[in-house]
């Protein structure tokens, strides 16, 4: 089983960003936080490096069911959506598998919590 899905995405970077962030709220996620991994490592490497960004993306309502269902859980959240630019300069959009990820929690009930979020994310991918 893969740990995410992903897509090619037809046209530039900073485009790709506002669609996957409108595609998230569309579906109920805001983004806790936004990762440069570009900016970063030049700052603290000095070190280039593709563009290349991590939406730290998080659905209160299922995150909160998530919660009452395994205290622990927040060390897997929340769901991160990377953007970036290949190597042929086209863009990748990839998001982790929540039901891959939380295959290592023994919990039915965080299961169907998982595959309801994966519903989510792989919805926002396939719109792009």
């Amino acid at each position: 089983m893969s740990y995410y899905f992903s897509k090619m995405f037809d046209g530039r970077f900073d485009e790709a960003i506002e669609k996957v962030i409108t595609g998230l709220k569309e579906e109920g996620f805001g983004i806790l936080s936004e990762i440069d991994v570009k900016e970063t490592l030049k700052k603290k490497l000095d070190v280039d490096f593709r563009n290349y960004k991590i939406l730290g993306a998080c659905n209160p309502s299922f995150a909160y069911k998530a919660f009452q269902t395994e205290d622990k859980v927040g060390t897997m959240l929340p769901c991160n959506v990377i953007v970036q630019e290949t190597d042929d300069g086209k863009v990748e959009i990839a998001a982790v598998d929540p039901v891959a990820s939380m295959q290592a929690i023994d919990n039915s009930q965080l299961g169907e919590v998982a595959q309801t979020i994966q519903g989510k994310l792989k919805s926002v991918i396939e719109r792009l």
